[in-house]
């Protein structure tokens, strides 16, 4: 890595046609540095906030992943595809003439809360080391495992069958195509995905996210484009080792502390030099290393 590498999150808006690898791709070649990742699949129709890890932040890949997620999306009815979206080929048309908003509505917010959701064939989830939209587009299809998943709000912003604009709350691992599937399954006549917009990952929403072409117009300012990894742990109670125990910390070695501890099961930890050195997890009356950045 070159010596004036990055490091912490930048929130890149996603445009439609790139994948996420490839929004990885371009953003080597613009800061000209191989340690880059992001936080979380975004299909390559879909448009929206994508938080691309830098340097040292790339260890926060499973923590992002593992976030909530927001979106707003047009669920098209009576239309029902093999990639569950309007890029896929159509497996059936239906009728929605008999529909009501009414109906349409309480179908919606039947889905609030956990339910158990199976995995598109057309997603990079991977079985025996395989992944699935490679699979799908062998023309196999392979048993899968339904998996909990949770809609922590959902509120419909306009009605117009056969299609219905939603915003969504979700937890980690949703697939709003899917949603949009099993909602017009639910409703008896089919339905996929022809909009989506992921407007939020944790903190980072899409009124603060940059394109690509923005981000290599301000090479000389990206610096004030990135989050660091410790403004992002801000929020965590901050803890500094004695020079005597600098050398444990900074080997990501566990560290006891003679003092009481907050309320807290994560950690920032500084060296005596009140240096951000890492993420420390409290078990019993030590603390042991989560991530570090050194």
């Amino acid at each position: 890595m070159a010596k004036n590498a990055y490091n912490g999150i930048i929130n890149i808006f996603k445009e439609k046609g790139f994948t996420s690898h490839d929004v990885v791709a371009k953003m080597r070649g613009i800061l000209k540095q191989k340690k880059i990742g992001h936080s979380g699949t975004l299909d390559p129709d879909a448009v929206g906030a994508l938080p691309v890890l830098l340097g040292n932040a790339t260890v926060l890949s499973d923590m992002l992943t593992d976030k909530s997620k927001e979106y707003e999306a047009v669920l098209l009815l009576g239309v029902s595809t093999d990639t569950q979206d309007t890029s896929g080929e159509i497996s059936e048309k239906k009728d929605t003439s008999h529909l009501t908003e009414d109906e349409v509505k309480e179908v919606i917010n039947s889905f609030l809360g956990e339910y158990m959701q199976l995995p598109p064939m057309y997603s990079a989830l991977k079985v025996g080391g395989k992944k699935l939209v490679d699979l799908a587009r062998e023309g196999k299809e392979v048993k899968r495992e339904p998996r909990k998943v949770e809609i922590f709000n959902i509120d419909i912003i306009d009605i117009d069958l056969p299609r219905v604009k939603f915003r969504a709350k979700v937890s980690k691992g949703t697939y709003i195509r899917t949603l949009c599937h099993d909602i017009g399954e639910k409703l008896s006549v089919g339905g996929c995905m022809e909009s989506l917009v992921r407007t939020r990952v944790d903190r980072f929403d899409i009124e603060g996210a940059v394109t690509l072409k923005q981000l290599e117009s301000e090479r000389d300012s990206i610096d004030k484009r990135i989050m660091s990894v410790e403004e992002y742990f801000s929020f965590l109670p901050k803890i500094n080792t004695s020079p005597d125990f600098d050398k444990y910390l900074h080997n990501g070695n566990k560290l006891k502390f003679e003092k009481d501890f907050e309320d807290s099961d994560l950690y920032r930890v500084y060296d005596s030099n009140d240096i951000f050195i890492a993420i420390y997890k409290k078990e019993s009356d030590e603390l042991k290393p989560f991530k570090m950045f050194l």
